[in-house]
């Protein structure tokens, strides 16, 4: 998206961004005049990273802050290699890559990705579990859990079970069930202007509030999957507060079983912001990926634990 394409953006939400931003807005506002960033995650369950360096015929590079991501360049054309054919690597935008690199996932758990379509944080999450315990994938829409499962299916992940379920439905058939979670939840997409000009076309000021009904409903849903002692990350690649913290403040007074926990940390990342939400002092430990701060495009992401019962 170019500096002319920039002028295409709503008013309202450039307006919005310049007083959340404030100083830093001309910088957030020249990152649409860069080119989007392009980024694949090695499948660490067929190949190590360092044999995928040796073997990879285009050049790549590796991203800081996801131990097995690289970005490439457009012209590289990754997914005509057979490295690609063979699962040895997933395609996915370096921003999206971090939510499933900030939630520990060890073999023998059970694991859900709530919507999880087209599959990059899932094949994330099935290597993790290297073929012990069970990962649910499930998508609401039913072509897009095929494309699901072709994905899945390439990476040869054995212990995947592919769901095409309402999350109502999912969350009373699997109470406090899970150890792991993961809620990328539809969101307004803002974060993907750059690289997705459709988006920003068919933005208005009332799509944050509608999707923020549905984020709080999936993430109440969510929490009562989880069993007490597990984790639940929460993430979506949109600025709007309404729908990060907004959303995550939502759930922590709903729920006084959930805590919000510190992420690991990277110097690209910016915290969360409590006047965006309730004013928690507590939803600093939200994370925020700006493209002004980071080579990739715009991200939130809230980890959180299910407290055990006295």
């Amino acid at each position: 998206m170019n500096q002319n394409k920039t002028e295409t953006l709503h008013p309202a939400f450039l307006e919005r961004m310049k007083s959340l931003l404030g100083e830093e807005y001309p910088l957030f506002l020249k990152s649409f005049e860069a080119p989007r960033t392009f980024g694949l995650r090695v499948n660490t369950d067929k190949i190590t990273c360092e044999e995928f360096e040796r073997i990879v015929p285009f050049p790549v590079t590796p991203i800081p802050w996801i131990k097995n991501g690289y970005f490439y360049e457009e012209e590289s054309r990754p997914s005509r290699c057979p490295l690609y054919q063979a699962g040895l690597y997933y395609l996915q935008e370096p921003s999206a890559m971090t939510p499933a690199s900030r939630i520990p996932v060890t073999p023998g758990e059970y694991v859900l990705d709530m919507c999880a379509a087209p599959g990059g944080k899932a094949t994330a999450l099935g290597a993790a579990l290297k073929g012990e315990g069970l990962l649910i994938a499930n998508d609401i829409s039913t072509s897009r859990a095929r494309a699901l499962l072709r994905n899945i299916e390439l990476f040869g992940i054995p212990n995947v079970f592919v769901a095409n379920e309402p999350p109502e439905k999912l969350s009373r058939t699997f109470p406090e069930f899970f150890h792991k979670i993961i809620l990328d939840a539809p969101c307004s997409g803002e974060g993907m202007f750059r690289k997705e000009e459709a988006l920003a076309k068919d933005w208005t000021p009332e799509k944050s509030h509608e999707l923020a009904r549905i984020q709080r409903e999936l993430i109440l849903q969510s929490a009562d999957m989880l069993r007490p002692g597990g984790l639940l990350l929460y993430s979506t690649c949109t600025f709007a507060p309404e729908e990060d913290e907004g959303t995550i403040s939502y759930l922590l007074e709903q729920r006084e079983d959930m805590e919000l926990l510190e992420l690991p940390a990277y110097e690209g990342f910016s915290p969360g912001v409590p006047e965006w939400g309730n004013g928690n002092e507590n939803l600093r430990k939200c994370v925020r990926i700006f493209p002004h701060k980071m080579n990739g495009e715009g991200h939130s992401l809230a980890l959180m634990k299910k407290q055990r019962q006295p």
